[in-house]
């Protein structure tokens, strides 16, 4: 199995640190967000790794190198610009192979363990299974909801719960997406593939963080100390 980091975002949201600093290698807690997902990738026995580049992606290469370091063998997929999170996959489907890979979004940060998700394998009419939490204070409705048997529905009133940025997917869940393009989000994947009723949700009740402006990088660093 490999595994696959989003990490060409512009974090703009994140400015003035990212004006010169790619939001996966600002540090939470003592080290760059990467950092964090690349060991908890190692520590669920996947050894290959793929990150997609663009905005200052030449610091992250510096920064991770070829990987040895977390016991990983990692490759690049570099962007001329950023493809957003489906059109990233598709991009990089040479180095992602045709079985299920883990995709993790660089800018959260979390003591979810991946093996977690990983284990047991998707069932054959499973084309992928996303981490849910509960949701944050900044987003009163959340994304989707959960059936009894773990099936995701749209969002509705009642069990709804926001996207980790962590899943488990099949690669043809992309590449078979008849809409898809070179610029497109994952987003109106998941919506189709629900439609069908071909994803499952795991719920995370742990701590969980979309680092997505400099109060919640403070707010994570400010717990740790206390």
């Amino acid at each position: 199995m490999k595994a696959m980091i989003l990490a060409a975002g512009l974090g703009k949201r994140m400015r003035p640190l990212t004006d010169s600093l790619p939001k996966p290698l600002i540090e939470v807690r003592g080290k760059p967000l990467i950092a964090w997902h690349l060991e908890r990738i190692a520590r669920a026995g996947i050894t290959e790794v793929v990150i997609n580049l663009a905005y200052l992606g030449h610091m992250i290469r510096d920064y991770v190198g070829d990987g040895s370091r977390w016991g990983l063998s990692v490759h690049y997929s570099e962007e001329p610009e950023p493809l957003e999170t489906g059109g990233a996959i598709v991009h990089a489907s040479g180095l992602l192979g045709h079985e299920p890979f883990v995709l993790v979004n660089a800018d959260v940060f979390t003591q979810f363990e991946i093996l977690k998700l990983t284990t047991p394998e998707l069932r054959p009419e499973e084309m992928g299974r996303l981490v849910l939490v509960p949701n944050p204070e900044f987003k009163e409705i959340g994304d989707f909801s959960l059936a009894d048997d773990g099936v995701l529905l749209p969002c509705g009133a009642d069990r709804n719960f926001t996207f980790a940025g962590i899943s488990l997917l099949r690669p043809s869940m992309i590449t078979s997406y008849p809409q898809r393009r070179r610029v497109f989000g994952l987003a109106e994947v998941f919506r189709w593939c629900i439609s069908r009723r071909q994803l499952t949700g795991l719920f995370y009740g742990g701590l969980w963080s979309d680092v997505g402006t400099i109060a919640r990088l403070e707010a994570l660093n400010f717990h740790q100390a206390e």
